[in-house]
């Protein structure tokens, strides 16, 4: 479906008075920094994944796959069928849109778009539209804690926004003195936030408090790069449902149940 830009309000502002958001908030001093623990992800079982899913947010809900898929002519969020990978229920975006990262947050759908700069909002249950926002950087992922949403924009920070998408904290990622840059999608998992690092089958486990990575995830060997035809893109996707992780990539033919080896 065609989407019309019914609502478009300012996403970024509180009661008047801009929020800048590239003031990051203070990180801990190097010395504290936490020892970084090093993983290699594991298939435990393989499902099958759309291949025409360039896939930008992957999430469950209520044990339900949800999916949101990028490109610009071919953008949509996908209600997914997990044992046979195919979309139950899809909302196709008009081309002008590429859709990013997406999570559900208070009963209500919250979508990314990369260089548009607008985050749409459905009702969660039915999705149907409500209205949409305007949004002062690129969208790339997007998770929540519960309490407040959770984004990336490529950068080395996490935007922390209310469900106005307005900013009320911004969090640099360190892993020991050096910014970790790329972070893209996201999922939240036992207090922790997970983020693919765009460009590469690597994952960071980072402490929403600090900023800290506090451990690494080594996806390499779940789909090789040797393995991928012309099609297959880069490592995205984090999802979690009843404690287990699955792990997809842009347009990849599988999704992955995962566990945890470490080195």
């Amino acid at each position: 479906m065609g989407l019309a830009l019914i609502l478009l309000t300012s996403c970024g502002n509180t009661g008047g008075k801009k929020t800048d958001a590239s003031a990051p908030a203070e990180p801990l001093s190097v010395q504290q920094a936490p020892p970084v623990r090093h993983y290699t992800a594991a298939a435990v079982r393989t499902y099958p994944h759309d291949i025409t899913s360039y896939t930008q947010g992957l999430f469950f809900r209520d044990g339900v796959l949800y999916e949101s898929t990028g490109q610009y002519g071919s953008s949509t969020f996908r209600i997914v069928d997990l044992e046979s990978g195919k979309a139950l229920r899809r909302l196709d975006f008009d081309r002008k849109y590429f859709v990013e990262g997406s999570c559900v947050l208070d009963g209500e759908l919250f979508i990314l778009t990369w260089e548009n700069k607008v985050v749409f909002v459905y009702d969660a249950q039915t999705l149907e539209y409500k209205r949409s926002y305007s949004y002062p950087r690129e969208g790339w992922g997007l998770t929540t804690d519960g309490q407040q949403l959770i984004a990336s924009d490529g950068s080395a920070n996490l935007y922390f926004l209310d469900t106005k998408c307005r900013v009320r904290k911004t969090l640099p990622v360190r892993m020991g003195k050096r910014a970790v840059r790329d972070l893209n999608e996201l999922e939240y998992i036992d207090g922790k936030i997970w983020a693919n690092v765009y460009l590469t089958d690597i994952l960071v486990i980072i402490n929403p408090e600090t900023g800290y990575v506090e451990a690494t995830v080594d996806a390499s060997g779940l789909f090789p790069r040797s393995k991928r035809n012309p099609e297959a893109d880069v490592l995205n996707g984090i999802a979690v449902k009843d404690g287990k992780v699955y792990l997809t990539g842009k347009q990849w033919p599988h999704l992955y149940e995962i566990e945890l080896k470490e080195k």
